[in-house]
């Protein structure tokens, strides 16, 4: 069964390496930690992190840590601007570099998250996946997966659920090594990365809202 690819890394190496790369990579990293940390704290303020909750290994919630990228500001009524407008130079930076993601280290060494793995999504997603695109939750989400090297956040969401879902079915070492090496790539050639008005796609919910209310309202009948 193409599930079982994988199996022994997947069930008895996969979260040991992980421990050991995040707790090394946060060693090796910890100057860059303190300037970028430092940087934010300047340049956007207080609290330097920015903490939500996203679902985890099958979907169980998990709180997940970021460097914040944007600032504070609000409109005479108290009301956040729209992220377009509190998303900085710097806070495009941050995310073009992916050095906001930092933090989600200390995701992968408590176990929330995996080095390689779908990247996770909002909860308020959850009731818009179809029945297929849930197996992407079979997995620890990652920091980098197979989409991020893959058109990262220029894909559309049905390519990159079908990546995400290709990913956890064929899962191996060889694999997770390979998304590696290229994450490397594609991150220092800052490419398919939209940010600001440069990203178009739709939330999950709004572009699927007329398919999934026509199921909803199927399954009160």
């Amino acid at each position: 069964m193409e599930r079982s690819k994988g199996g022994i890394y997947r069930r008895f190496l996969k979260r040991p390496m992980d421990f050991i790369l995040s707790l090394i990579a946060i060693v090796v990293l910890s100057p860059i930690f303190l300037i970028v940390a430092i940087l934010v704290r300047v340049k956007l303020g207080s609290p330097v992190l920015f903490k939500q909750k996203r679902p985890g290994l099958n979907e169980k919630i998990f709180m997940m840590y970021k460097f914040r990228t944007m600032t504070d500001e609000r409109d005479e009524n108290g009301k956040l601007l729209p992220d377009s407008v509190r998303l900085t130079e710097f806070g495009k930076f941050l995310r073009s570099t992916s050095l906001d993601e930092l933090p989600e280290l200390f995701n992968i060494l408590k176990g929330d998250m995996s080095v390689v793995g779908p990247r996770p999504l909002l909860i308020r997603y959850l009731p818009y996946y179809r029945e297929e695109e849930r197996l992407r939750s079979k997995v620890r989400p990652g920091i980098t997966g197979l989409a991020q090297i893959n058109g990262r956040n220029a894909l559309t969401w049905d390519d990159r659920f079908k990546t995400d879902v290709d990913y956890v079915n064929n899962l191996s070492l060889t694999l997770d090594i390979k998304i590696l090496i290229n994450t490397i790539l594609v991150v220092f050639q800052r490419k398919d990365i939209l940010v600001g008005t440069e990203h178009i796609l739709k939330d999950l919910d709004v572009e699927r809202k007329e398919e999934f209310d026509y199921v909803f309202k199927e399954q009160k009948y």
